[in-house]
């Protein structure tokens, strides 16, 4: 054991722990340092395999779990980097082989956390900065088909946007999020988003709020980048549980996608108007059926069957997680458990927690008509979590029943003393750090 009785770090991190002491003094969003760093790196983005950028607010995990599931159901080597990582810092960096992608190893990722610790040279830099380089560096060094790059936070200046010539950029729906960041009206968050859209590259876009939608229009004329917009150039819908894609070069029927919610089916949707967008690539209907059907997301409305928590949970109770965490990701969470509803009716109880610069009440305003009972709870170890206090203020103005819990366990423990006639439904959700705190206690972990 450590000083003070903490348990030892990792290897992994350790390093981690020293590259967050390079951060800036003042946090801002800029290239400068991620270009200082990939010039002493040899310019690793440069001899990346061909590059699919997403960014969006909500969906952009999912959209790629898509991408990623179709593209290597047609036997593609696929490279991802995705963020915010849930349980272990590997999941954000999966490298392609023949088969399916593996997440990457300590060993490896150490490697080239250090190497690029070594030439950044103590100079400030963000800890995701460093990791993204790392990952541009690591995806250069291994052959694969396509790089499916997330961006982390915003787009015209985040870390992942200096690919010059992408295969294609992919806008997921944007809302209110971030506004710290990237600005307070839509207008701004979509300038900063769609900063990622690249001269005569393909641009696929979800279906946007109008405000959205000009800006994002008016960026690719001006960069000539042929727009392919939901409910313009390409529909997707729900035809007897199925979904169905229409484009100008036909109609796919498809099987419905094994990630739950309606939201699911228009993610599935861009990830086919992207694929179907980039000349270069010819994928078949079994493709699309396979990566549709199979694509898994972790902590998007996921049913957590077994582990620890499932069983402190009340017995014959459904337990669902989801880290949705402002207005948009809490009302697409709610019609998913609105449609759970109608299928097998159950109460409702929802355990949140959240992040101090997230809107708690326009979050928790999407289930006041699903339930009246709120658990609020801290997100352990987190720098910047909202006090479960400040979160039952949020749930009491909108008139629902609030409690507070030590932790998911223990709002696990209270509602199993609950005498309930019928055995509850019980979603997680609010954050995906409490997410990720949630399927390491499980003992269920992203693959």
């Amino acid at each position: 054991m450590s000083e003070g009785g903490a348990a030892p770090l990792t290897p992994l991190a350790e390093v981690r722990a020293r590259l967050a002491k390079l951060h800036p003094q003042r946090i801002d969003l800029d290239l400068e340092r991620m270009q200082r760093l990939l010039q002493r790196l040899d310019r690793p983005e440069r001899s990346l395999p061909p590059v699919i950028h997403v960014a969006g607010t909500n969906g952009k995990g999912s959209t790629l779990a898509y991408l990623r599931a179709i593209l290597e159901a047609a036997g593609l080597r696929v490279h991802a980097y995705t963020s915010p990582w849930l349980v272990r810092p590997n999941e954000s960096i999966r490298l392609g082989r023949v088969g399916g992608g593996v997440l990457v190893g300590d060993d490896e990722l150490i490697a080239v956390l250090s190497h690029c610790e070594r030439l950044n040279a103590g100079a400030p830099i963000t800890l995701f900065e460093i990791e993204t380089a790392a990952a541009l560096q690591l995806c250069a060094q291994h052959p694969a088909d396509v790089l499916l790059l997330e961006v982390g936070l915003g787009g015209r200046l985040d870390a992942t946007n200096v690919i010059e010539r992408p295969l294609a950029s992919v806008i997921a729906p944007i809302g209110i999020d971030h506004t710290e960041f990237l600005g307070e009206t839509l207008a701004a968050i979509a300038a900063e988003k769609a900063g990622i859209i690249k001269r005569d590259s393909p641009v696929i876009c979800a279906e946007q709020p109008d405000q959205a939608m000009a800006v994002i229009e008016a960026e690719a004329r001006r960069l000539h980048a042929p727009l392919h917009a939901a409910g313009q150039h390409w529909h997707v819908g729900i035809e007897r549980g199925r979904l169905v894609y229409q484009d100008d070069r036909g109609l796919l029927d498809l099987a419905a996608p094994k990630l739950f919610g309606r939201h699911q089916f228009d993610n599935a949707g861009l990830a086919i108007a992207t694929l179907r967008a980039i000349a270069t690539l010819r994928i078949d209907h079994a493709a699309y059926e396979a990566g549709v059907a199979g694509a898994e997301w972790p902590a998007r409305m996921q049913r957590l069957t077994a582990g620890a928590l499932v069983d402190a949970a009340p017995q014959g109770s459904e337990l669902w997680l989801d880290g949705g965490h402002n207005a948009d990701g809490g009302r697409v969470a709610a019609a998913a458990l609105g449609d759970l509803e109608e299928r097998v009716s159950r109460p409702l109880v929802v355990i949140a927690g959240m992040m101090a610069n997230k809107d708690a009440e326009a979050f928790l305003g999407n289930f006041a008509g699903l339930t009246r009972h709120i658990i609020a709870v801290p997100i352990p170890s987190r720098e910047g979590a909202m006090a479960p206090a400040m979160l039952a203020d949020a749930a009491r103005k909108l008139g629902l029943r609030v409690e507070i819990a030590a932790s998911v366990e223990a709002a696990l423990a209270s509602l199993r003393r609950l005498a309930y006639e019928v055995p509850p439904r019980i979603l997680i959700a609010g954050s995906l750090y409490l997410a990720g705190e949630v399927l390491a206690r499980n003992g269920t972990p992203p693959r």
